[in-house]
Parts: C-alpha cells; structure tokens; sequence
C-alpha cells in the first residue's frame, strides 16, 4: 500500500504537521516510514483511524498522557475510559459551577451597608456519636467545639474509624486560628487538603490498602459561618420554624434524582442509595462543597450522618428541632427517634443554637 507524505496524511486525518510531530516526539503516533537522508515522515493510510480518534479526543480535552492509554487499548475498553473521563469532568465542572456561583453572590454582596459584626454571636452546642443497633463498631466521628462543629462518617472496612478521627482532627486547629471572615472558606478548603493527606497516610497503611469517609463541617467567625461538604453527612438549618437542608448530598443515587431519572421517594428506598460519589480517600484531587452563610441569633444548626437522616424523616426533625430544648436535650431525642426506628447504621449529630452574645451567654457547651 502506498503512504502518504506527512502534509496528505495531515489532511486526511484534520491534523496539522506540527501536530505529528508532537504525537511521533511522544510515541503517540509514529510514522509508518522515516526518510534516512530527509528525515521525512511518511503514514500509512491504516493509520487514519488512530490519528482521527487523537483528533476527537484532544477536542474532548483529554490529556496526551490518557489519550495514549486510550488507542492502546480494545474498543470496548477504550470506551468505558472515555466515559469515565468525561464523567470526571462532569464532575468537575459542577463543582467549579458551585465555586463560581459562591464567588458571585459573595462578591456581589460585598458593597453592601449592612456591617457584618452588628451584632456578636456565639453558639451552645452538643455532639454525640453512637454505634448502631446490632454493629460492633462505630466509624462516626462528631466533634463541637465554640468556632468549629464537624461530623464524619468512616466507610465501613475501609479504616472508616481512622480515617473519619483523622478527618475531624485535621479541623481542629482552626479552633484558636484568627481567620478573617472573608478567608473562612481558604482556611477550611486548606484543612480539609490536610485531612486527605493524612487519610492517604492511613490508607497507606491499611490492610484494605483504603480509607475513605465523608466530612461536613462549620466553621464560625463573627456573624458569618464557613460550610465545607463532601459525602452524605448533612447539615441542616432551623430559621423561624422551618427546616432547610444546607447540604446536597454526594451519592450515586442523588446523582440520578438530580438527573431526573429517580424521584426522591423512589431514591430512599433505592439499593445503591449508600454508594458516595464524592468523599475523602487521600487520593487527592478533593472537591468539597464550599459555601458562606450569614448566621442569625435564633438560628439552630444540625450536623448528622446518614444513621440519623436515613431512618428519621424530615418532619420528625423539625419537630424534635423546633422544640424549646437546649441542644444536648434535642441531641439526645434525635438519637433516641434513630434508635426508635431501628438505628441499622451508626449515629453521629451535632446541634448548635446561635445566641447574641449582646448580654452575657446562657453557657456554652451545655
């Protein structure tokens, strides 16, 4: 069969000259012959197929270094890698989408009139964690503390314990740090960097060669809160008598209601209804929900894992958190309604009341 000169096989393929060169620099594409005096490159037309899907997938934005391993290998398999990287991206556009999004509305609240530290507030608060019915052991993890509140919930057999501890311990240091208000959010997207480190440490070391766990935490200064969410620990808010869910859960489940392929009722009872979609592993490349909220004196704030919010329905939790009880009070009657409906899954909770701290505190902690 006759080859082709570069610039015909160029124009075959929708390549440029230059463009060869590279992919014959990078054994991506080597040319069929070699000139030995010219040093001329010459294609054979069979090549067409391999330099075409180059071209697609470069216009899909795959890096070189994938688009090798994708012509290497059988069509079938090539094809679930692409889908698995244009997920990625998926993925990853939505949560630069949500990154761009804060940026809007907090830079577009920036001139505003209102001073934020009109009002000082401060927070009571409780956590509990507590193994499930029937489980030998618990790999939840919930902490509270004046500035900080963090649930985490460890996935079962993969150093779930270590890891959610781990992922807790990495925020804590944020308690005596000064941040600024408007560098909440940098300051926990930087710790929760250290919690993945530290859970690839664990993973390192762990029989399973994994550790993986969710996190969901706030972080308070002034009248503003920071939120940080990866996985399906929640976080929920009670203003003026109704309850808002802060936080979109991580799941592959959720992932389908949002595409509109399940509903929420269908969704619940779904059997894949635990798979995460997002979580800390140590693997890098760490994308947590971020957001800002302005908080309100009166305000009550609940973080859980899924061994709550998974057996007590939404109306059972704003009942028990619309009630007049202080938040060790609502804590443990959200525990026992969990255990009630058969606590299948550990229970992790954290609830803090927002108080003006105008006149001296009731007592925080309590």
């Amino acid at each position: 069969m006759r080859l082709l000169t570069i610039g015909a096989f160029a124009r075959a393929a929708r390549l440029s000259p230059k463009a060869l060169r590279l992919y014959d620099e990078l054994g991506l594409l080597r040319p069929a012959a070699v000139d030995g005096e010219s040093g001329y490159r010459f294609y054979d037309p069979a090549q067409l197929e391999r330099a075409r899907l180059i071209a697609w997938l470069r216009r899909l934005g795959m890096p070189l270094a994938r688009i090798r391993r994708v012509c290497d290998l059988p069509a079938g398999a090539a094809a679930g890698e692409i889908a698995a990287y244009w997920e990625q991206v998926l993925a990853e556009t939505a949560a630069r989408g949500e990154l761009a999004t804060f940026l809007v509305d907090y830079l577009s609240g920036r001139g505003s009139t209102v001073e934020e530290t009109a009002t000082l507030l401060g927070i009571r608060y409780a956590a509990r964690s507590e193994s499930g019915l029937g489980r030998t052991s618990n790999e939840d993890t919930a902490y509270a503390g004046p500035r900080l509140l963090a649930v985490a919930d460890g996935v079962r057999g993969s150093s779930g314990d270590l890891a959610s501890a781990a992922a807790v311990e990495a925020l804590k240091p944020l308690e005596t740090m000064t941040v600024p208000a408007e560098d909440l959010l940098g300051a926990l997207a930087d710790a929760v960097g250290d919690a993945d480190r530290a859970i690839g440490e664990i993973a390192a070391s762990a029989p399973s060669g994994e550790a993986v766990t969710t996190l969901t935490a706030l972080l308070w200064s002034g009248s503003r809160l920071a939120l940080v969410h990866i996985g399906d620990t929640r976080a929920y808010l009670v203003r003026d008598g109704e309850l808002f869910q802060i936080t979109h859960d991580h799941t592959y489940v959720q992932g389908l209601v949002d595409e509109g392929r399940l509903t929420a009722e269908e969704a619940a009872s779904h059997p894949r209804r635990a798979l995460l979609a997002r979580a800390l592993t140590g693997t890098g490349g760490v994308r947590p929900q971020l957001a800002l909220h302005d908080a309100v004196a009166g305000d009550r704030y609940l973080l859980c894992s899924d061994g709550l919010s998974a057996v007590v329905p939404a109306g059972a939790l704003r009942e028990v958190l619309t009630g007049d009880g202080a938040p060790q009070e609502v804590l443990d009657e959200l525990v026992e309604r969990a255990y009630a409906a058969g606590a299948p899954d550990n229970v992790a909770c954290v609830v803090a009341d927002v108080e003006s701290l105008e006149t001296p505190p009731s007592g925080a902690g309590e």
